[in-house]
């Protein structure tokens, strides 16, 4: 109504409270919600909203200083969102990202196309831009995105082993950012935004279309501008930077995949079918694990000191150093020949056999034994593994298809049975036969 005065927020009387929210960087929805659960605060959301949105307008804004670096010393690198582009796999158009690498000194950028990322497209994109640099700075600096950081960490993060590993190649040293800190690469995010408005609505055909305009354009437009910050020649300061950059490696990365595994009874892990013996000592524990076509690495998770490194084997190999051979039989397979006696004398025949034949690495085999006596019980399992004794074939497998097909065991031959005649019917029948032609002639 004319000439009435606004009435004060619902949000006043928590004036304090959601002042400090909103230095700490929280959302309105989240600010509204903790009002609701805590102080049974009763009004909308739209009403926190504005409230929140008041407060930050009138919040003095913080100077944020240009970082300079020497030439070399440092690059910063990011996603964003790329162009529409035909899917090959669809015919429609679907969104790309975008991969912005930039220098800290010359504000030189690459930036490359790709459908979709993982831990080692992140890292093959580092290594691309290190060979169009022709060198590599000597830190990156990162978001804390999965494929470079595990575990954000301001003093010590986790990375992701495999990027780690590229940029130690390289000799670059990873500097995550904190997190919620984004001021901390603002260089690269300018990058961002520079191609995404250039590209802005435009649509291609092919990646390799989209990527041939994004380098054209760059060499053409983005390289020879001067820039806003450093009031110079982007080219020209890429030329004077190019010769500090580190020196390429003569050969590229050679990438592995990774994971972790668990030692097992029987002392090997298993990579892709094939098994890889530890050393001593690490029965039962996780291990890190990376492999790749033609080694098998084992490391300490938490030093990453190489343990072993096996050469692949095909599915269903093994491969064991033989220091790692035991000297004589665990405590733990023990346990299980035992426990394989006490499911049946014929049972445990053929479990010792199995120990006999095939040492530490048969301990599987017998497990799959002791397994089949709870899926059929001790006692046709022991009857199969009397079948497997009398027929010299002592083995999972053979025990394993005998209960799988109900084999019965073979009969005897019976002399005496009351549907066999005693031969002297047979006899006489036969005297009969041959007698009848005889009396016929006469």
């Amino acid at each position: 109504m004319p000439g009435r005065s606004p009435q004060a927020s619902a949000c006043e009387p928590y004036r304090e409270w959601i002042e400090a929210g909103v230095r700490q960087g929280r959302t309105a929805m989240s600010i509204w919600q903790d009002l609701v659960d805590d102080h049974g605060f009763a009004s909308s959301y739209a009403s926190v909203k504005r409230f929140v949105v008041k407060l930050r307008a009138e919040a003095p804004r913080e100077a944020h200083p240009v970082i300079e670096t020497a030439p070399g010393e440092e690059g910063q690198v990011d996603y964003g969102d790329g162009p529409m582009v035909r899917d090959p796999s669809t015919g429609k158009y679907r969104r790309t990202r975008l991969f912005v690498f930039t220098l800290g000194y010359s504000r030189k950028c690459v930036r490359l196309l790709v459908w979709k990322s993982s831990s080692q497209v992140w890292a093959e994109l580092h290594e691309k831009t290190f060979r169009r640099l022709g060198g590599a700075p000597s830190v990156v600096v990162l978001d804390n995105l999965k494929e470079g950081v595990l575990k954000p960490d301001v003093y010590d993060a986790a990375l992701n082993p495999l990027y780690r590993d590229v940029l130690a190649h390289y000799g670059v040293t990873a500097l995550p950012c904190r997190v919620r800190h984004p001021d901390r690469k603002g260089k690269v995010e300018s990058g961002v935004r520079h191609a995404q408005q250039k590209l802005h609505g435009m649509r291609f055909e092919s990646l390799e279309e989209a990527q041939a305009y994004l380098d054209r354009w760059e060499a053409r437009w983005a390289d020879t501008r001067i820039h806003g910050t450093t009031k110079r020649q982007v080219a020209v300061m890429y030329a004077e930077e190019k010769p500090h950059l580190l020196p390429l490696p003569v050969e590229p990365f050679r990438y592995y995949q990774h994971g972790e595994r668990t030692v097992h009874l029987d002392g090997a892990i298993e990579v892709e079918g094939a098994y890889y013996h530890a050393p001593p000592g690490w029965l039962g524990h996780r291990v890190a694990v990376q492999w790749d076509g033609l080694r098998v690495r084992m490391l300490d998770p938490r030093t990453g000191e190489l343990l072993r490194e096996h050469v692949r084997q095909e599915r269903g190999k093994r491969r064991m150093r033989e220091e790692d051979r035991p000297k004589r039989t665990p405590a733990t397979t023990l346990t299980l020949l035992t426990r394989s006696e006490g499911a049946g004398s014929h049972v445990g025949r053929v479990c010792q056999a199995i120990h006999r034949q095939d040492g530490e690495p048969g301990v599987r085999r017998i497990l799959g034994v002791l397994s089949l006596c709870k899926q059929h019980g001790p006692a046709r399992v022991d009857d199969a593994c009397a079948a497997a004794l009398a027929l010299e074939l002592p083995t999972y497998a053979f025990v394993k298809r005998y209960l799988e097909r109900k084999v019965s065991l073979p009969l005897t031959l019976k002399q005496v049975d009351p549907l066999i005649r005693e031969l002297t019917h047979y006899r006489d029948l036969i005297d009969r036969r041959t007698e009848e032609p005889s009396h016929e002639s006469d």
